[in-house]
């Protein structure tokens, strides 16, 4: 790809991009050796959300996810005037990928089930597609930063759970979402 990307005066190489989302693309960057994740705010109309300001959103949230304990990547750059964050690179397999492969995610309910008491008591739900989540070492990690605020309808019992096993739902849903 070889494509080159400024947050705040600092170049990044594009190594490829990770996936598109409701509010941006994810692009795997290079910096001196070392991997991030580049997140490109993008302004494409999205038929069931709505947003507002996308960067302050991301950058609010993030506070709101890390006071609420929720295991999330650091982000340790963002670049307003150009809709950018760099975000710490979670390297693993999606929960999304682990289905799709007929991989077993039970032993990560557990912990989707832990992120979703903390959200829930910090008032928060989380996207609990299996495309934001991501396995390290064991560690199950939300690597985006959405979040609204609590409602039982979109919590992971009622809403995110029904796309953590290969359901028809779930494969009905598997290219809508990518």
């Amino acid at each position: 790809m070889d494509k080159i990307m400024s947050v705040n005066s600092n170049d990044y190489t594009i190594v490829k991009l990770l996936g598109k989302g409701k509010g941006g693309y994810s692009y795997l960057a290079q910096r001196v050796g070392k991997l991030y994740v580049l997140k490109q705010i993008h302004h494409e109309p999205c038929s069931y959300y709505s947003f507002g300001n996308k960067i302050e959103a991301e950058q609010n949230n993030y506070q709101r996810l890390l006071q609420a304990g929720i295991r999330i990547p650091k982000m340790y750059d963002i670049d307003i005037d150009n809709e950018r964050i760099i975000k710490e690179y979670i390297d693993g397999d999606t929960i999304f990928d682990m289905v799709k492969n007929d991989i077993s995610v039970k032993p990560f309910l557990v912990q989707v089930r832990q992120m979703a008491l903390l959200a829930k008591n910090a008032g928060l739900n989380i996207d609990y597609f299996p495309t934001n989540f991501v396995v390290q070492n064991g560690l199950l990690y939300y690597i985006d930063y959405e979040c609204n605020n609590y409602t039982d309808e979109w919590n992971f019992e009622n809403w995110g759970i029904k796309y953590w096993s290969k359901t028809s739902f779930f494969m009905e849903h598997l290219n809508s979402r990518q």
